[in-house]
């Protein structure tokens, strides 16, 4: 199921006990609370910090009142943009591991020892997806009918670029290394990242795999994809991951030229807000209005 290519050789000493569970939200108000008490009962182990995606409701209110740090987006930069937020926030506190929650309830904590659990037995492994479609018994939320479609074609195009197996290329549900920490802090995809994300490991040599896991219906709210935008959207996604293949990356040991704001340099305590975040957000949103005015 891994990647052939192989990791750098610090691998086998590398430390994974400092970990942070990164929550992006978007007017998530109604399940974001829910989302970090979850966390924080399942995965005790974990640090918790919500991006707050330019919310117009009480999302940042809600998350620290459950116990999480809160970075705030001065805009909605999207899904892409606030990850890449929250790794920067990881690679500034010095984390060894960080997995992405929605803040919409679908993905289940419960799982994320599952996840650690993996990454712990394998150490040349950067990342590791929960896959809605490994598990035989069919158990969980897997999507509608539509969409499940549009996966898997996209499942057969990465899986042939990658050369490895993969079943749930759309699943935000995964865990990255320091490496991967590292990676995506300076350059995580803002338009479909999810999927391009699958293949900036494998450009950049890393390892992933797919464990199983079951998902859930979204608490609140309602996706920004219809059904009947499933097919426009699938042609987009499939231009972005070709016209991908051959975007210049930015050389190995640099960073994005923004950073955390300088009130975030420590840790922050549970409940605290990190601030605004402008620096952050001026990155990661004039990047994404860049990808949505210019051709990768």
């Amino acid at each position: 199921m891994h990647d052939q290519a192989q990791s750098h050789d610090s691998t086998t000493s590398r430390r994974l006990d400092h970990r942070l569970a990164i929550v992006p939200a978007y007017n998530e108000e109604g399940a974001v609370g829910s989302t970090v008490a979850a966390i924080h009962d399942s995965a005790p182990g974990f640090d918790v910090v919500v991006i707050d995606d330019g919310s117009s409701d009480a999302t940042a209110e809600r998350a620290r009142a459950a116990g999480a740090a809160v970075v705030r987006m001065p805009f909605n930069v999207g899904i892409g943009g606030a990850m890449q937020a929250g790794y920067m926030y990881a690679l500034d506190h010095n984390y060894d591991l960080a997995v992405q929650v929605d803040g919409d309830g679908q993905h289940d904590p419960a799982h994320m020892a599952t996840l650690v659990a993996c990454m712990e037995a394998d150490p040349g492994l950067n990342m590791v997806t929960g896959s809605r479609f490994l598990d035989p018994s069919g158990e969980g939320y897997r999507s509608s009918a539509a969409r499940r479609v549009g996966i898997r074609i996209f499942a057969w195009v990465v899986s042939a670029i990658t050369g490895r197996r993969v079943t749930d290329p759309t699943s935000g549900f995964r865990m990255t290394d320091r490496r991967g920490i590292e990676l995506f802090a300076r350059d995580y995809p803002h338009d479909y990242p999810e999927i391009e994300a699958i293949l900036l490991m494998h450009a950049h040599r890393l390892r992933s795999c797919e464990i199983p896991v079951e998902m859930r219906p979204r608490v609140t709210g309602t996706s920004a994809i219809s059904s009947t935008q499933s097919i426009y959207y699938m042609v987009k996604v499939l231009l972005a991951v070709f016209v991908g293949l051959f975007r210049r990356r930015p050389p190995a040991g640099t960073r994005a030229d923004a950073s955390l704001p300088a009130d975030a340099g420590t840790p922050a305590s549970a409940g605290e807000d990190v601030g605004a975040a402008e620096d952050v957000g001026a990155s990661a949103g004039e990047s994404a209005v860049l990808a949505e005015r210019q051709p990768a």
